[in-house]
């Protein structure tokens, strides 16, 4: 198994969920984050004001996935994420060791479906 951790827009966040949800992934955890990578932030302006905008609002979503749906499930994010700007995000992946169901003890793949 491995899990996976992909930054993106906000606003590409409902196309992915339903993607996902077509496969049969629905186990996702979803975090407001702020960084800064190549698009290095902003220029807003308020009340004739100029002023930079350092961190940019994207969300971290994180799941566990099989081996055997790693592909599948990295060309649905690549398709519901790009737009082709800076900024679309990324994919980081880590093996993950066991996994375990604390309610009933279920290991294994068991344990996240």
């Amino acid at each position: 198994m491995k899990k996976m951790e992909s930054i993106i827009r906000p606003e590409t966040f409902q196309t992915l969920r339903h993607n996902l949800s077509q496969i049969g992934i629905n186990g996702l955890t979803v975090t407001e984050v702020a960084g800064t990578g190549k698009q290095r932030g902003q220029t807003g302006v308020y009340r004739s004001t100029e002023f930079q905008i350092q961190l940019l609002s994207k969300l971290k979503v994180e799941m566990v996935v099989e081996d055997s749906q790693l592909e599948e499930v990295i060309e649905i994010i690549l398709k519901s994420c790009h737009t082709g700007n800076i900024g679309d995000g990324k994919i980081f992946l880590s093996p993950i060791e066991e996994t375990i169901r604390i309610r009933t003890g279920e290991r294994g793949v068991q344990a996240v479906m």
